[in-house]
């Protein structure tokens, strides 16, 4: 089978920690052949969307961030061609991600299989698509008006405020109703009311972890990634200096993803992370989830497998169709 996997720069992957590598290098170990491109090769020509993609040969020998790969010519391959393509290009999500999910769907048009849906990754944005399921998210407000945001921090005293198209824990803001530069802060991250951004109650159980819980067609992973924050930081990001456990998923844990997985596969979100700290969802990432590797190394659970095995069945149900 050929896959094709949509990345950022090669140079920039760290292949110890990197979700998409452990794709590309199970999908190896299995004899499929893995072709790469970036947003930039995604092109529509001739009424069809193209490629300009090159095949990729992995060196299983080396730990260098600029020799464990080898590219081919550029090759011009309709994206139809492949058995799948997975989109796995980070944020932000900007317009330029937009137009790319507007090219990857007319591809879907024209035949490709596309992971995940690009309509779904439009439609869940990853801060707001929380909202489809308050039964499971902590006291919320999304809001570009200060006075509400004042008011939502003197009634919970404690809050966090999240820009809507970050990710990795960027700009995120922690505030108490006795903090002196409350004002500031709102203002900054809502562009003086001109930004929309979300507020939360803060959560302390955040000391435990953020939990990152895999959902592979619509299944989760057995195993949450706990990402503790470092001392005198809110937020467990591993960029950001948190530190990973993989542990078993908790019956809570169990009931978020078993009442999600029916609605992220009817939406073509094949790859999903849930953000879990507590028992509350706070996010829904979509688009380049990460922690396959980590989990992999502490638990024997080959996650990359497991997305690989659901491609592959994809795949071998559409073509007995």
């Amino acid at each position: 089978m050929k896959l094709a996997f949509i990345l950022d720069r090669l140079e920039d992957i760290k292949i110890s920690k990197d979700s998409s590598y452990a794709m590309m290098r199970e999908a190896v170990l299995r004899n499929h052949q893995v072709y790469v491109l970036h947003q930039e090769d995604i092109i529509w020509r001739d009424s069809a969307v193209v490629s300009f993609v090159k095949v990729l040969t992995m060196n299983e020998k080396t730990t260098q961030a600029d020799s464990w790969h080898l590219l081919s010519e550029t090759l011009i391959i309709p994206l139809q061609a492949f058995g799948a393509v997975l989109m796995r290009k980070d944020p932000p999500f900007n317009m330029e991600y937009i137009y790319s999910t507007y090219l990857l769907e007319l591809a879907e048009k024209q035949g490709a299989r596309i992971v995940n849906s690009p309509r779904g990754i439009r439609d869940f944005n990853e801060k707001l698509a929380i909202a489809k399921f308050p039964q499971f998210i902590p006291p919320t407000l999304v809001t570009r008006r200060e006075a509400l945001i004042l008011e939502f921090l003197q009634q919970h005293q404690d809050i966090i405020l999240k820009p809507l198209d970050s990710m990795g824990g960027a700009s995120i803001f922690r505030i108490h109703a006795a903090d002196h530069n409350i004002n500031v802060i709102v203002e900054t991250m809502t562009h003086y009311g001109t930004r929309t951004i979300m507020v939360q109650r803060y959560l302390p159980e955040i000391t435990q972890g953020d939990k990152r819980i895999l959902m592979i067609a619509g299944k989760p992973v057995p195993y949450a990634l706990a990402r503790i924050p470092k001392p005198g930081e809110t937020r467990g990001n591993l960029n950001t200096g948190g530190t990973g456990v993989a542990r078993p998923l908790s019956p809570h844990d169990k009931l978020i993803a078993e009442a999600l997985g029916p609605e992220l596969v009817r939406q073509g979100l094949m790859l999903v992370g849930l953000d879990v700290i507590g028992d509350c969802l706070t996010e829904i990432n979509v688009t380049s989830p990460t922690g396959m590797q980590e989990i992999h190394a502490q638990t024997a659970f080959n996650v990359a497998g497991m997305m690989i095995d659901a491609i592959e069945e994809m795949v071998d149900g559409n073509a007995c169709q």
